[in-house]
């Protein structure tokens, strides 16, 4: 909460940096005309005038600006992977065609039909079953589907530190979007701040960070690596796993940072005094 509220305060102090220079500011987020967010390096919401959008990738919210920082190279979009995943499983057998039916064959099943749902309703008829049926929300199991293990991969994104600042329109229509956005100084966070009275989800859908199956198309069951197209990277995982290595020098000081803050739990200890008030309390009730 405490974090939340700096933000709130970061925001509102941007927000009229220009009163000192140009007097009252002709714009502000507290406006309804206007949008801000404040996002993250990899596109994700930490700050917004609507609580229900804290946490979201901004590609969900906003399509057609998050779309626009792509292309401007604001935003540069990665390929992740994960080889942990569960995948429905999709994978049909084939099997030969049946031969031609028999022209009475229709009417036999429409008779076997018949009496297995009158045999079912024979059985189903009692009290109790009209009770539950009736007067009774029933439960009904949902059918589980089958997972299997798989490989996916998903879009994410990365901001690219050497554009600190753009703005530009976006043609929706019958209005035109204008956006802003800043890199906050100091910080991986980015402000945005957008019009909120054009709407541009009808011309560009919603980025969604949706994984896709990794499919490998394996040619034939030899030892050796004869796979083609994306199985390549099926291949060359399993024959050299990615071992995670230290990082070349220790980020543990920064300037501009407060050193109070952080790195206070190692004095945390014991209290004499509630110690030997619990061990008091202790003996007292079981002595």
């Amino acid at each position: 909460m405490r974090v939340l509220l700096q933000l709130c305060i970061l925001v509102r102090t941007l927000d009229c940096q220009c009163s000192n220079v140009e007097g009252v500011c002709p714009l502000s987020c507290e406006s309804a005309d206007l949008s801000c967010f404040l996002i993250d390096n990899n596109g994700f919401i930490v700050l917004s005038k609507d609580r229900s959008e804290v946490g979201r990738f901004f590609g969900e919210v906003d399509g057609s600006v998050m779309a626009s920082l792509i292309k401007m190279g604001m935003y540069r979009k990665v390929s992740l992977f994960d080889y942990q995943a569960m995948c429905k499983n999709s994978h049909h057998h084939a099997n030969a065609a049946r031969s031609l039916p028999n022209p009475f064959f229709g009417v036999v099943v429409l008779i076997r039909w018949f009496f297995s749902n009158m045999l079912m309703f024979l059985m189903d008829l009692n009290l109790c079953g009209l009770w539950h049926e009736f007067f009774v929300e029933g439960h009904k199991q949902k059918k589980m589907e089958a997972m299997i293990p798989c490989d996916t991969t998903y879009p994410g994104f990365t901001y690219e530190a050497s554009v600190r600042e753009a703005n530009s329109l976006i043609k929706c229509g019958r209005c035109q979007k204008m956006f802003v956005v800043q890199q906050i100084p100091d910080s991986n966070l980015v402000l945005v701040v957008t019009q909120a009275d054009c709407d541009c989800s009808r011309q560009y859908g919603p980025i969604l960070l949706m994984p896709k199956e990794i499919k490998y198309i394996l040619i034939s069951l030899s030892v050796s690596c004869n796979i083609e197209h994306n199985a390549t990277v099926k291949c060359n995982r399993m024959k050299s796993q990615k071992v995670r290595r230290r990082p070349g020098s220790c980020h543990s000081y920064h300037p501009k940072e407060n050193a109070k803050d952080c790195g206070g739990a190692s004095s945390i200890c014991a209290s004499l005094f509630l110690f030997a008030s619990s061990l008091l309390t202790s003996w007292l009730l079981h002595g």
